[in-house]
């Protein structure tokens, strides 16, 4: 995983509405990246949920929610809409986030590893987290930031 004191990669991706998203975009705010394997399944569904739940107490505190997956842009439109999710849910379907953020490691793989990571408001990673609990993820979290 990529180390807390590190500039954080950029990127340039279609979330699941059609809209780029970059990075450098968002400078100047905290963001949180969680990584999930595939759209619309148990875990996935579990953490995304929490995030949803939560969406306003990381809104106050200045933090954009940007989940990423390697599923296509129908495939996440549907998982968002299904749960009503409110943050943009990236389309990573070349690994450029993944490859760089080390959620998979080599362009082959099928799905990414459920890893997050918190970057600053400066750009740098504040906190890489290799081990997620689904239920409790958002909430561990949002109480750190």
């Amino acid at each position: 995983m990529l180390q807390p004191g590190t500039y954080a990669p950029d990127f340039s991706v279609k979330d699941h509405n059609g809209n780029t998203v970059s990075l450098k975009d968002h400078k100047g705010k905290k963001i949180v990246l969680w990584f999930y394997p595939k759209a619309d399944t148990p875990g996935c569904t579990i953490e995304g949920k929490g995030f949803r739940d939560d969406i306003q107490k990381f809104t106050d505190k200045g933090v954009q929610i940007f989940g990423v997956s390697l599923d296509n842009e129908a495939d996440n439109k549907a998982f968002a809409e299904k749960f009503s999710f409110s943050y943009p849910l990236l389309c990573d379907v070349n690994r450029e986030i993944s490859l760089a953020y080390h959620a998979v490691k080599s362009i082959e793989e099928q799905h990414a590893a459920r890893i997050s990571y918190v970057i600053g408001v400066d750009g740098k990673i504040i906190e890489s987290i290799e081990s997620v609990d689904t239920k409790n993820h958002s909430k561990d979290l949002c109480s750190r930031l």
